[in-house]
């Protein structure tokens, strides 16, 4: 995740470089049930309105969690699926809660109603993550549902009533890119905290669409719409969190822009970047599904570590006898290709490596998903690659929550 909000404010109030803390654990995104009652296309659990086979209990659910806090993990997002579909999903929030976690909860919204906001409300979420396509009929058609936008903008009107922080995500492609004004309009008409942009990943579902993944172009002017837009925020004194998911590129471009309206804080940004690191897959974001199989974060459900069943969390995830999650926590990765030979790959950490192995069968090849030009990564002699269209070749088929 790139928070962009920060670098905005950095820009305003710059702060010392101070080592940051380490963090105490890897984020654990839990996907608790696959059972949701919306068929998504860019669905990367491949969910389905129906009961899945073999799901930890409740028990074997509060025994995760006990190892989870002693290995030092500080966050937990409840996920599916769609969780609230989960009969003890409250009973284990509150485990979760008990225990000291930060405890996200991402739904699609359209279960939250009258009837069980006061028991979200009670569970004291720290952030409750609402997952949205576009405006009326482009979010029903993301989400082969009529009514689904309603019922999730209802959501949402109860979550403010109610004093519960909430946010939107958006997954981006070529089919909705238009309306991504429109989005960032309704966070301001709904008083909606936080702004969540992930870019379309090869997982699940969003592998099969792949090829509506938004042309570079698209993503460009998306993300300087969304830098635009933080830093009128910021200036204001408005109290919005805007950020990315899914391309680590997106810190090198902002890096970019600031060197394009802000020359005279490039340095500073760049080492505040440099300190961010880039791609944690694998380091400091993990995932767990409904099965209780490991994988190094949600894109890899087809790429198991091990299961909490057989062997606890805290053993599976140090565990550098995988080779994926030795190169994962290489530094620098072994990474090939332009990532490899790319200037900010301090940065970036090689972006997002599911999309490589997808597309190529080589966990450290270049990331196809990457936007920037060669000349902006600084590979020379190289003939200029950017045709503002994702990287393919003939070999490959072409296409996240």
């Amino acid at each position: 995740m790139f928070r962009i909000s920060r670098y905005m404010r950095e820009l305003l109030h710059p702060t010392t470089l101070a080592v940051p803390a380490e963090p105490s654990g890897p984020v654990v995104v839990w996907n608790l049930i696959r059972r949701c009652n919306l068929t998504c296309k860019h669905c990367y659990s491949i969910s389905a309105d129906k009961d899945f086979a073999g799901e930890l209990s409740t028990t074997e659910a509060r025994t995760v969690m006990d190892d989870l806090s002693e290995f030092g993990v500080p966050v937990l997002i409840l996920s599916g699926g769609e969780p609230l579909l989960r009969p003890d999903i409250f009973e284990l929030s509150h485990y979760a809660k008990n225990k000291g976690f930060y405890v996200g909860l991402s739904t699609n919204g359209t279960l939250i109603n009258a009837d069980n906001i006061e028991e979200i409300a009670a569970v004291g979420y720290n952030y409750v993550g609402i997952s949205l396509d576009g405006i009326g009929s482009t979010h029903d058609q993301f989400r082969r549902k009529k009514g689904a936008f309603a019922a999730s903008i209802r959501a949402i009107t109860l979550c403010n009533e109610i004093g519960v922080k909430v946010g939107i995500r958006f997954t981006m492609t070529q089919d909705n890119e238009s309306e991504l004004p429109a989005m960032l309009a309704l966070m301001e008409e709904h008083n909606i905290d936080r702004f969540y942009l992930s870019h379309l990943n090869y997982a699940g579902r969003g592998n099969t669409h792949r090829q509506d993944d938004a042309i570079f172009a698209a993503t460009r002017r998306a993300m300087e719409l969304l830098f635009s837009t933080c830093w009128q925020y910021a200036r204001e004194g408005k109290v919005r969190e805007f950020v990315s998911g899914n391309n680590d590129a997106d810190g090198v471009f902002l890096l970019l822009w600031v060197k394009k309206h802000f020359p005279e804080h490039f340095s500073h940004i760049q080492a505040k970047l440099r300190q961010w690191g880039g791609n944690s897959t694998g380091v400091n974001i993990s995932n767990i599904d409904n099965l209780g199989n490991v994988h190094p974060d949600t894109m890899w459900w087809n790429y198991n570590l091990g299961n909490v069943r057989e062997r606890p969390f805290s053993q599976i995830w140090p565990d550098t006898s995988d080779p994926l999650m030795a190169g994962l926590k290489a530094s620098p990765r072994p990474l090939g290709g332009r990532c490899g030979h790319c200037q900010y790959l301090q940065l970036c950490n090689g972006n997002t490596r599911v999309r490589a192995y997808q597309l190529s069968g080589d966990f450290w090849a270049e990331d196809p998903g990457c936007y920037l030009t060669d000349a902006e990564i600084g590979l020379s002699g190289i003939q200029e690659r950017l045709t503002l269209r994702p990287h393919r070749n003939d070999r490959r088929s072409h296409p996240h929550a």
